[in-house]
């Protein structure tokens, strides 16, 4: 998967406005049939198309910078083996080549809604100012799975918690 809008995302991300606390946004169901699985996301947060080719859902938490973003896409497997090591090396070779330095701040095996996975969390500067990114590569049974939360380092802690508390809710189908 593409770690293109890197940059577009950033625009939306600069800054240090308050999200409030995880603890008090409130989640809402969320389904479509396109989608290979069901969530909750935070109420108020808007869908944001990047054009990028890309399946499933991203959204911001404001229309105006800075915004957290949250992205949850899908790539069918199409009965092709999976390495998420490579999966994790083309999302970074992406990001270096919109300009940006990005630093791997951790690596974890993570399972959400019963899926497999590995998430990293990045520190990446770039012209505008810097962003935290966390990244969830999960290998389903028919799909790959791109789970990330892209903000600005000040406010990181409470939007990591509030993903945290979205991936909590994942059910895949």
């Amino acid at each position: 998967m593409k770690a293109s809008s890197l940059l577009a995302a950033a625009a939306l991300t600069v800054g240090t406005a308050s999200l409030g606390t995880a603890g008090a946004q409130t989640l809402v169901p969320f389904s479509d049939p396109k989608l290979p699985f069901k969530v909750s996301l935070p109420q108020g947060w808007l869908g944001a198309d990047f054009s990028d080719g890309t399946s499933g859902v991203s959204l911001v938490s404001a229309k105006a910078p800075p915004a957290t973003l949250i992205r949850l896409l899908f790539m069918p497997k199409e009965g092709k083996a999976v390495d998420l090591n490579t999966e994790f090396g083309k999302f970074e070779t992406g990001l270096k080549s919109s300009g940006v330095t990005i630093k791997q701040l951790s690596s974890k095996d993570a399972r959400y809604g019963g899926v497999g996975g590995t998430e990293r969390e990045y520190s990446v500067t770039h012209p505008q100012g810097q962003l935290r990114i966390r990244v969830w590569y999960g290998n389903g049974a028919r799909n790959l799975y791109s789970f990330q939360l892209t903000d600005s380092p000040a406010r990181y802690a409470v939007a990591n918690a509030l993903f945290t508390k979205v991936l909590a809710t994942l059910r895949f189908q």
